[in-house]
Formats: C-alpha cells, sequence, structure tokens
C-alpha cells in the first residue's frame, strides 16, 4: 500500500533510534530519513550523519518538530521521490492517485509532533513520553499525499546495551522501568568526556575540581558519583540531614539533557 516511508530519527541518537526490524521491512521502499530534535544535536556530528545517509541513498531533511522546521521540505521531497512514478502513472491514466506515504518511528522520537505540523491538525496525540500514538490512522496531507501514522513501536530485544542506555537517555524507554541513578552515572560519564565543558557550564562545575575527583585513586564509579553529588548540591537536591537526594539529581541530569538544556549533543557518532 505504501510508496514512501518516512521515518524519523532522534538527532542526537540516530543509530539507537532506528528501529532494526523497520530498517528491514522496509529496505525496498523509497525512503527518506528525518533527523528530528536536530536543533538539540551537536552541529559538527550532524553534518557527519547527513553524510553517513547520503552515501546510502537516503535524502536527509532535519527538523524540529515543535516549531515545524522541516515540515515543508519533507512534503517536497516525498512529491519529489516519485516524480517519476507519478509520471508513468498518468501516461497511464491513472490520474489523481495520491501519494502513499507511512510515517515511522520508535516512541518519544517526535512523530506526532511532526505529524501535526505536516497535517496542519491536531490528529496525533502528543506527549514528551513514549507510547502516545495508540492505533493507525490515515490524514489528508495536501491533494496529493495522503500519511498512515503509525505507533511508536519499540523492538523486542535491543542488540547492545549501548543501544538500551541512548534510548533511556532520551525518554524512548518509560521512566518508570528504568534505573534513574545508573542511567544518570552513565549519561554523566560521557558528558565528562565529550561534552566537560557544556557540564561545568549548565551546573557551575569547576574544571580543577572536575580533574582532582576523576584523579581520585578509587574506583571510576565513586569518582563520578562524587561529581554527580556535586551537581545535586549545586542545584538544590538536598534532602534532611543535609544529604544529597540522589534519585531528584538523577532525574534533573536526565530531564536537563532531553529537553536541551545542556547545550547541543550527540550521543552517537557517524559510523
Amino acid at each position: 500500500m505504501i510508496d514512501v516511508v518516512v521515518e524519523i530519527l532522534d538527532a542526537r541518537i540516530p543509530n539507537s533510534s532506528q528501529n532494526p526490524d523497520i530498517r528491514q521491512i522496509t529496505q525496498n521502499k523509497k525512503k527518506i530519513i528525518i533527523l528530528n530534535k536536530y536543533d538539540l544535536a551537536d552541529n559538527a556530528k550532524t553534518e557527519k550523519w547527513i553524510e553517513y545517509f547520503n552515501k546510502k541513498e537516503r535524502k536527509v531533511v532535519l527538523a524540529d518538530s515543535l516549531t515545524g522546521k522541516g515540515v515543508n521540505e519533507t512534503t517536497r521531497q516525498i512529491q519529489k521521490i516519485m516524480e517519476d512514478e507519478m509520471q508513468k502513472m498518468a501516461d497511464k491514466g491513472r490520474i489523481g492517485r495520491k501519494i502513499r506515504t507511512m510515517i515511522v518511528g520508535i516512541p518519544n522520537v517526535g512523530k506526532s509532533s511532526f505529524i501535526n505540523r505536516i497535517s496542519k491538525r491536531t490528529t496525533a496525540g502528543v506527549g514528551n513520553k513514549p507510547g502516545v500514538t495508540k492505533q493507525k490512522q490515515w490524514i489528508r496531507i495536501n491533494e496529493k499525499i495522503e500519511l498512515l501514522d503509525t505507533p511508536g513501536v519499540l523492538w523486542p530485544k535491543f542488540e547492545s546495551e549501548e543501544v538500551a542506555l541512548h534510548l533511556c537517555f532520551t525518554g524512548s524507554i518509560k521512566e518508570e522501568i528504568l534505573d534513574k541513578l545508573e542511567i544518570a552515572y552513565q549519561l554523566t560519564k560521557f558528558l565528562l568526556k565529550n561534552y566537560r565543558t557544556k557540564l561545568c557550564d549548565r551546573y557551575k562545575l569547576d574544571e580543577e575540581f572536575i580533574e582532582q575527583t576523576l584523579k581520585q585513586d578509587q574506583p571510576e564509579n565513586n569518582n563520578i558519583y562524587e561529581i554527580m553529588l556535586e551537581i545535586g548540591k549545586k542545584r538544590g537536591c538536598i534532602m534532611s540531614g543535609g544529604r544529597i537526594d540522589e534519585e531528584k539529581t538523577s532525574r534533573l541530569i536526565l530531564d536537563e539533557f532531553k529537553n536541551g538544556k545542556l547545550g547541543k549533543i550527540t550521543i552517537e557518532c557517524a559510523f
């Protein structure tokens, strides 16, 4: 039934946010890749991802579904990618046949917000949590395109712990099943290695304090945990008795990353 598949990925984790089952099922379809939430991603790394997908002959559109950036370009690319086929149909007398498009994406990748923008309606349910869209539905985009919306679907088994972590960082896995402290620890560890300046700027951490803490003669996880506690202290995550609330601190770090408060950050580099 489908002519063009539009796959929405999180620009911060383009590999981990691509369902491998969907990749397999749609491999012979015309496809457009949407790098959504690009405004939250590292610009230089986004360019590398564009190169990566272009080498695989996939058209890439940068999008921010909250503002509508990339929506008009997506519509244009859908029509462009089907020009030859639509002309062949017209030559055979099949006038008025609409381009059938399907938008796919894992939970919480911004799919429903994008559909609302492209359809200029509020048809799709929206929320900053996975599992909002519950059923399939056809939506008229314009006189040439109709679109099939589908629920965001994760695959049964993650191929690596790293992929699972990345999905946790961006909120694609429901928070109630997570160990927030462990996920926040892994995210803090990544940020200390790759975006230390952004982390220090956001939480007013002294670079010398970071260096000294990481060099302490104790297991690495203890050192990073101390830095997390310092973040909690700086942001007032303090319980009675002066103890740092580690759960509140963990939630703070995860939420501020997910919502872009730490700046433009990309978790995955292009292969």
